[in-house]
């Protein structure tokens, strides 16, 4: 692996440029950690958040579908917390490993701790694998079905990053990657996998082929520059009809997951009072199609950062039928 030069645009306080205004790393993080939490990523929850979330859902409704909560599951649920964060630190460190040279190409990020020169590619591989370590403990506390799951994500990890290079549509590996604490979770829980869980792992693709096409929004000049592909860049002006497309596989994969989870043993009402979740979380992303300004970066990233909100909705529902 080449290691880049100090960047020009590189700013001296060792900031991110599109890293949120006094976030905690910045603030608080000593100077030597400091480009390794920016690496993972850790100066923006949001990322962790959207992969977190998914493996919420997928507890949640795994315990709807067999009435069967026990204390292994509050492990299962902060397990799930400390993993993600981890292997959302590991695959953005990979990231900007793998994408080190375009993002030296791009305003936004051209002020990250490889292109600007603060860590060395073998220094970030040598940060990814301690993350990854530390996550594979966690995960190795899960059954047998689960932690071969889980070795399985490594799979579409590694490829995302290169996607952009092949495909219009590297939002899709990101949803494969990103949603598999879906069927990780379920799978943790209840021993083996369920059309539930791979129903809401379908909605949770669509869903982040929804957020993360507005968050390509943000680069596409730079994008058709350097030759990066992306939904963003493939729908152009029709982003608009496309997210409505998004939307609506959604809230449908995730209606049909909380009615095949319920069926078995769940009562009416917490069917109900779950299918109240993926309605709700539709009206939110429709409020976001209507402020939705493709030409506008700070709006598109602002619209991005609330997803997590988006996702927090359903979970509250989920979480509402279980007492139902």
């Amino acid at each position: 692996m080449q290691d880049h030069p100090p960047s020009p645009d590189a700013p001296d306080d060792q900031t991110v440029a599109d890293a949120p205004a006094d976030n905690w790393v910045d603030k608080y993080a000593p100077a030597a950690a400091r480009p390794y939490l920016q690496l993972s990523r850790a100066d923006r929850p949001i990322g962790t958040w959207l992969l977190l979330l998914p493996c919420w859902w997928g507890l949640a409704l795994a315990i709807l579908f067999d009435q069967s909560p026990r204390w292994e599951d509050l492990w299962i649920f902060v397990g799930c917390g400390m993993g993600a964060w981890l292997m959302r630190g590991a695959g953005c460190t990979w990231n900007d490993i793998t994408d080190r040279k375009f993002d030296a190409q791009v305003a936004r990020t051209r002020s990250r701790p490889i292109p600007s020169g603060r860590v060395t590619a073998r220094q970030a591989l040598v940060w990814m694998f301690v993350q990854i370590i530390l996550a594979a403990l966690i995960l190795f506390t899960f059954n047998h079905a689960a932690i071969s799951l889980g070795v399985l994500s490594l799979i579409p990890v590694v490829i995302y990053p290169f996607a952009k290079r092949f495909t219009w549509w590297p939002q899709v590996f990101l949803g494969v990657a990103f949603n598999w604490g879906a069927l990780l979770v379920w799978t943790a829980h209840t021993g083996s996998l369920g059309s539930p869980a791979l129903l809401l792992y379908g909605a949770g693709i669509a869903w982040t082929l929804f957020y993360d096409t507005i968050y390509a929004h943000q680069d596409t000049e730079d994008d058709a520059l350097i030759g990066v592909k992306s939904t963003a860049r493939l729908f152009g002006e029709n982003t608009s009809q496309w997210l409505r497309r998004f939307l609506m596989a959604t809230v449908g994969l995730m209606g049909l997951a909380v009615i095949f989870a319920a069926l078995p043993s769940a009562s009416v009402l917490a069917m109900v009072v779950a299918l109240a979740g993926p309605w709700a979380m539709g009206w939110h992303m429709a409020w976001q199609l209507r402020g939705l300004d493709i030409h506008d970066p700070a709006k598109m990233l602002q619209l991005f950062r609330v997803n997590r909100d988006t996702g927090m909705i359903p979970l509250v529902f989920f979480a509402a039928s279980l007492l139902a």
